[in-house]
């Protein structure tokens, strides 16, 4: 399979597979910086849900140090994909990790920075965010959802076999985990379809077993990020050679 060029993988998604982690990082944080000029040139502004992980976390560290690249950080606007139900200054915290991790450190001004506040109160909390997700961005929703992948299949918060999946209406739920009873708050699926754009990043060997389960798999099938990606919006993959290695044409 060819690597280091965005090619179809089937009528829903594209894939990208870089040599390694290091080279698939800097193609994610420059298919950011595109994706935001874009956006900005388009519409005015760009707003991207964020993921956490370690993956996102050397992304954000890139695109500290690459600020100057043309980028009008005044015009991004910044929410989240999904939130563990702790208090915004925990390590476990994706806003945290973030903020942490050089997206604090850029000139987005804080009335354009939502994290999900999912430490208490989490069921009316995703209802809250929810309208405030419609109330700043109208119809559009977002220009990029940023999402990963885990070992067994889920994305965001949206996790095998948890309620969430079942939703059809609202743009983000309160979702309980089935293994462990941790509640989280998440995008859903209509959220991230009405979007323009979803990336789902794999990197490394732990991930060389799920990665094929999931894009051969059918829409409907046990592993949540299967669905991501539609015909009009198609979901872009971008792994490295390990995470790969496993995956046929």
């Amino acid at each position: 399979m060819l690597e280091e060029t965005i090619q179809s993988w089937d009528a829903r998604r594209n894939l990208w597979i870089g040599r390694d982690a290091e080279k698939a990082v800097a193609f994610a944080t420059e298919h950011f910086i595109h994706s935001a000029q874009r956006a900005i040139q388009r519409h005015g502004r760009f707003a991207v849900a964020l993921s956490g992980g370690s993956t996102p976390k050397a992304i954000y560290q890139a695109l500290r140090a690459s600020h100057h690249q043309g980028l009008d950080w005044k015009k991004v606007w910044l929410f989240w994909s999904d939130e563990r139900a702790v208090p915004p200054t925990s390590a476990e915290s994706n806003y945290h990790m973030a903020m942490q991790n050089g997206l604090g450190d850029l000139s987005i001004p804080p009335s354009q920075i939502f994290r999900m506040k999912a430490e208490t109160h989490i069921e009316q909390a995703a209802a809250d965010y929810a309208d405030l997700i419609e109330r700043e961005l109208g119809k559009h929703l977002f220009d990029l959802v940023m999402l990963g992948v885990g070992e067994d299949g889920h994305t965001a918060s949206l996790f095998p076999k948890s309620p969430a999946l079942q939703e059809q209406l609202k743009l983000v739920a309160a979702n309980r985990i089935p293994d462990t009873g941790q509640m989280r708050m998440t995008l859903t699926f209509p959220c991230i379809e009405r979007s323009q754009e979803a990336v789902i990043i794999a990197l490394g060997a732990s991930k060389q077993a799920v990665v094929p389960m999931v894009l051969q798999a059918a829409v409907c099938s046990p592993f949540p990020a299967s669905a991501i990606g539609t015909e009009s919006h198609k979901a872009l993959w971008i792994l490295d050679r390990a995470a790969a290695h496993l995956l046929k044409p």
